[in-house]
């Protein structure tokens, strides 16, 4: 029997993961004719159908299914094996906001304190994949699942609380948490029990003051109640600058909530000195500036 080719091999496995061929095709920067004539191919090769489709999906067959689950660990396995003998530049994967708000204001203390360190940026808050993103360190909420064979490295608690400019809170009169039934209640998309999160973990659970006005991202969130639009609820990391500018008050200050951070690290990187002082540089930084009340 013929071998499968391996640009075959590769066109099945992007499309039985993606299950696009259109997708497929803008992974491997080929066209969507080329995907169909390898896959068409290799089931000729193999004599079996690897593909069900239809106008609407294409999904893997059960033999399908079983050919790609081995083909994705083999080419992550070659992509890890290449990073290993060719290191490059770390990518360092966090949400927009901690990006923003936390990570690009300390990034000179990182340069100041390994020069020679590369760091390229990813912005994510969700599962990855390290071989295949191209990622080395990520820094995740422990309600995220991490990766198959990932131990997650603790980090630091989730300080919350809400924020609002002085301006605000001296037209509104807001000195106890029972004044947020008068206050506009602002909230985000990605983060929409944050409220409830902070009523349970400061035991004010019987407070239930309506959101009037939710953002998409957090950092919207921020400057909105920079703005004087009301009141948010926010991670004490992302407001941290803001707070020591006067730009942002916190009047009933942070309590720890109901999530932690932690760090995800790619094992075929994990070795390597530059990932050791990258992973080493984040947990004291986030230590040192969120790891105890302010």
């Amino acid at each position: 029997m013929p071998r499968p080719s391996l640009n075959a091999l590769r066109a099945f496995e992007a499309t039985a993961r993606l299950r696009s061929f259109g997708d497929a095709a803008e992974e491997l920067s080929v066209t969507h004719g080329a995907i169909s004539r390898h896959i068409r191919s290799l089931e000729d090769t193999l004599g079996v159908l690897l593909l069900l489709r239809n106008a609407h999906s294409t999904e893997p067959t059960p033999e399908g299914a079983r050919l790609a689950e081995g083909l994705s660990r083999a080419f992550n396995l070659i992509q890890a094996s290449v990073e290993q003998v060719r290191p490059g530049p770390l990518t360092l994967s966090c949400s927009a906001s901690i990006m923003m708000y936390w990570l690009l204001p300390r990034l000179g203390k990182l340069h100041r304190k390994h020069a020679s360190l590369e760091v390229g940026f990813n912005t994510g808050s969700g599962e990855i994949d390290f071989t295949r993103e191209n990622i080395s360190v990520a820094i995740r909420l422990n309600t995220i699942k991490a990766p198959k064979d990932i131990e997650p490295k603790p980090l630091i608690d989730e300080w919350i609380g809400p924020v609002c400019s002085p301006e605000y809170l001296r037209a509104t009169l807001i000195k106890a948490p029972h004044d947020l039934n008068r206050a506009r209640l602002l909230a985000t998309n990605t983060r929409p029990g944050a409220w409830q999160d902070w009523f349970d973990s400061a035991q004010l659970g019987e407070l239930q003051p309506a959101i009037m006005e939710s953002f998409e991202h957090f950092y919207l969130l921020i400057q909105a109640a920079k703005c004087g639009l009301g009141i948010a609820n926010v991670p004490r990391m992302l407001v941290r600058d803001e707070l020591d500018s006067g730009a942002l008050v916190a009047p009933f200050g942070f309590v720890p909530g109901p999530r932690k951070l932690v760090l995800w690290v790619a094992p075929h990187l994990e070795a390597r000195p530059q990932t050791a002082a990258l992973v080493d540089w984040l947990g004291v930084e986030l230590r040192d500036t969120e790891g105890v009340p302010a």
